[in-house]
């Protein structure tokens, strides 16, 4: 019984000092990459002090400035290494890195990443099955993603790849309402390649026209002056 009691107590030290490690391991981590000095790692002989309502508490020495974020159970936190004095911040370290970390999680759920979709062919393929590599190519492009169209010889077909470029260019005309050609065909080993991209619609020039003419403010008499009256001549 005395062993397990004795065996008990060591555990839970060596467990409480596995936690205190893991919280320094992380922290050190995360100062690593934000860059980020906080509390004892702060040696400067002076620094500017800003408190977590943002007013500024003076110029004061490092200990002291600790001092001031411990007594509010803060941190200090030195936003701008590169000032003279360094400028300190006192805030919860802790919150400040997961409130980071949830903002960049959002900017890279609202991030779109564009896809390079492969479209393959044969050179002797038949009308059917061109067509539904167009449909499939429109909807890749559609979808906002860039589209590699190949066009792959088989055995003597290699000797023939202008067989190859005019199928390209069937593909281009195909879709070109929705595509441009970002690299026109190029051989690469036995097959011949394209790349293309979503086309950018730009407003006609009728709409640029209404949008200015709807911005355009309407001209006003001048004071004193009556509107000038028009008349229209209808022919009986």
């Amino acid at each position: 019984m005395f062993m397990s009691r004795e065996y008990g107590s060591e555990a839970c030290i060596l467990c409480f000092f596995f936690t205190i490690f893991t919280i320094n391991e992380w922290r050190c981590l995360a100062i690593s990459k934000q860059e980020l000095q906080i509390n004892e790692e702060i040696r400067d002989r002076e620094v500017l002090v800003i408190d977590a309502d943002g007013e500024k508490k003076g110029i004061m020495s490092a200990r002291d400035a600790q001092k001031l974020a411990y007594d509010q159970n803060l941190d200090l936190v030195k936003i701008a290494p590169q000032a003279t004095p360094p400028v300190c911040r006192v805030m919860d370290y802790g919150k400040y890195c997961f409130e980071q970390q949830k903002r960049e999680k959002e900017a890279r759920k609202n991030q779109r990443i564009v896809e390079i979709k492969e479209i393959r062919m044969f050179s002797a393929i038949d009308t059917h099955d061109f067509e539904t590599k167009v449909a499939q190519g429109k909807k890749f492009l559609q979808g906002g993603d860039k589209v590699k169209v190949s066009v792959r010889f088989r055995k003597r077909a290699i000797a023939h790849p202008h067989l190859g470029e005019e199928l390209l260019e069937r593909y281009r005309d195909e879709v070109g309402d929705v595509a441009v050609v970002d690299k026109p065909p190029k051989m690469e080993g036995r097959a011949i390649v394209m790349f293309m991209s979503p086309k950018q619609n730009k407003p006609e020039k009728g709409d640029k026209a209404q949008k200015k003419q709807k911005s355009a403010k309407p001209q006003t008499a001048p004071a004193g002056e009556a509107p000038a009256e028009t008349t229209e001549e209808t022919e009986g």
